[in-house]
C-alpha cells in the first residue's frame, strides 16, 4: 500500500541546496531529523526551515554550519544560539499567512519530514499534534517523507491525509513529547483573576500555552458555555470541557466544536484529543485568518508580551534587537478579537521580569520588534489591574499604564516618559 523504508534509506532523498521544511512542535519527527543531521557530511548548504520543534535539533549545531543554515518561522529555546553564531536566520511572519509562503511558491520546498498516525483501513493518516503551515508543506514540496508512529493521535479536521500523498513511511515507535507545566506564583494568580473577569459567559477563547492561560483557565469553572477557538491549546482546557463549561455551542464558526491548528501537554492530552470528533485541528491559514475569527462573537483573544511601552505598543518577538520568539499568531488573534462582537484582546504580562525590571517601559529598547501596534492593543493586564487603552489618547494611556506598573518604578516611567517627548 505505501513504501515502507529505513530512516537512513529514506534522507538520501535530500540533497545539497535543498530546502527542507520539518513538521512543529511536539509532531517534529526526531527520527527522521537525527537520520538527516547524521548526513551532514555529504551535505551542503541545506535550508532547515520551521516553526518551534519540540527536542533536539542537532542539525541547528553551528559546528553543521557548512551542511545545515535554519530558517526559523518562530524562534524555540532549542534554535536560538543559531542567530547569534551565525548558522540561523529568523523570518518574520503571521503564523495565518505561513502557508503562503509555500502555496504561492515564494520559498519553494524539496523535501517536507512529517509525522503521522498509523494509516487507518481507508489508507488514511493524521497529522496529529500540528497542523499549522504542514498542508501547505506537503501539498508543494516535491517529495514527503512521513515518520509513522502508533503514538501519534489521530485527531480530526484538515489534518488528514492519505498515504498516496506520501512518498516514503519511516515505522517508529516514539513517544510524543511531553510539555510539563509550571505551578504558577501569586502574580500570575493575580494576572489569572483579573483576565478571567473580563470573560463573560458564552465568549470564545484564545489563549496559548503556559502558566498565565492555565492561572486563567483554573478560574473559568463557573463560566457557562465558552467555545475554543485558538492557534494552541494544552491540558487545561480538559476539564472544563469535561464540565460542559467549554461547549462551543454559541461559537460562530465550528459551533460546538473546538478548533485549534496545534497543540502540547501531557499523555492525558494526547489520549483525550485521539479520535475525538469534538476537538478539530485545521491548517494555520483558516484557525488564524482574522475573517474568521472575527465570525465568534465575544472573541476574547488572550496574548503576552515581553515588554509594552506607555503608548501602548507591544513587543512580543524580541529583547531589544535580539530576536527571542516570533510573531506567530498574536496579531492574527488581537485584530480579530478586537472585530468580534463583543469581543476583547487583551496582552497579559507580570509587572516586572525575575530581576525586578519593569516590563511596562517609558519606551522600548532599541530595535525591540513592535508585533502589536498602538492602534490595535485593547487590555493590557498585570498582577496591578487592568488598563483599558481603547479608545484613549495616549495621555490617558501613559497614566493607565503607569498605574499597572509595578509602584516601585512608576513615578519613574512617568517622567522618563515625558522627558522623551
Amino acid at each position: 500500500m505505501y513504501k515502507i523504508v529505513s530512516a537512513e534509506e529514506a534522507v538520501k532523498v535530500i540533497k545539497s541546496n535543498d530546502r527542507v521544511y520539518i513538521h512543529a512542535a511536539a509532531a517534529a519527527p526526531q527520527v527522521l531529523i537525527q537520520a538527516m543531521t547524521q548526513r551532514f557530511s555529504e551535505l551542503k548548504n541545506v535550508e532547515v526551515c520551521h516553526l518551534h520543534v519540540e527536542g533536539d535539533t542537532p542539525y541547528a549545531n553551528p559546528e553543521l554550519k557548512d551542511s545545515f543554515h535554519v530558517n526559523s518561522f518562530f524562534i524555540g529555546g532549542n534554535v536560538r544560539h543559531t542567530l547569534a553564531a551565525g548558522n540561523g536566520s529568523y523570518t518574520p511572519v503571521f503564523l495565518s499567512e505561513l502557508p503562503l509562503l509555500f502555496k504561492r511558491n515564494i520559498l519553494q520546498l524539496d523535501v517536507a519530514l512529517i509525522h503521522v498516525s498509523v494509516p487507518d483501513k481507508h489508507g488514511y493518516c493524521s497529522l496529529g499534534v500540528s497542523v499549522e503551515a504542514t498542508l501547505a508543506a506537503i501539498e508543494n514540496a516535491k517529495i514527503v517523507i512521513a515518520q509513522v508512529n502508533p503514538n501519534m493521535p489521530r485527531t480530526l479536521g484538515d489534518g488528514i491525509i492519505h498515504c498516496t500523498e506520501i512518498d516514503l513511511f519511516v515505522e517508529c515507535n516514539e513517544k510524543i513529547p511531553i510539555y510539563e507545566m509550571h505551578m504558577s506564583t501569586e502574580i500570575e494568580n493575580k494576572i489569572g483573576d483579573y483576565v478571567a473577569s473580563l470573560i463573560e459567559d458564552r465568549s470564545t477563547l484564545q489563549m496559548g500555552v503556559g502558566v498565565i492561560p492555565n492561572a486563567v483557565l483554573s478560574r473559568l469553572t463557573n463560566h457557562k458555555d465558552l467555545g475554543l477557538h485558538t492557534e494552541m491549546f494544552s491540558d487545561g482546557v480538559i476539564d472544563l470541557i469535561l464540565k460542559d463549561v467549554i461547549n462551543g455551542n454559541y461559537k460562530g464558526i465550528n459551533p460546538g466544536r473546538t478548533l485549534a491548528t496545534f497543540l502540547m501537554g501531557s499523555k492525558r492530552l494526547y489520549d483525550y484529543v485521539d479520535d475525538n470528533p469534538f476537538i478539530e485541528l485545521r491548517a494555520s491559514d483558516f484557525v488564524n485568518d482574522v475573517s474568521i475569527i472575527k465570525q465568534n462573537p465575544r472573541m476574547v483573544a488572550i496574548n503576552s508580551a515581553i515588554e509594552v511601552d506607555v503608548t501602548g505598543q507591544v513587543c512580543a518577538d524580541s529583547m531589544g534587537s535580539k530576536i527571542f520568539s516570533g510573531v506567530g499568531g498574536q496579531m492574527d488573534f488581537i485584530r480579530g478579537a478586537s472585530l468580534s462582537e463583543g469581543g476583547k484582546a487583551i496582552i497579559a504580562l507580570p509587572s516586572m521580569t525575575k530581576n525586578g525590571i519593569s516590563r511596562i517601559v517609558p519606551s522600548l529598547k532599541p530595535g525591540a520588534g513592535v508585533v502589536t501596534t498602538r492602534a490595535h492593543v485593547q487590555y493590557i493586564i498585570t498582577e496591578y489591574g487592568i488598563a483599558n487603552l481603547y479608545g484613549k489618547t495616549i495621555k490617558q494611556r501613559v497614566k493607565a499604564l503607569v498605574n499597572i506598573a509595578h509602584p516601585n518604578h512608576r513615578e519613574r516611567i512617568e517622567r522618563a516618559y515625558y522627558e522623551l517627548i
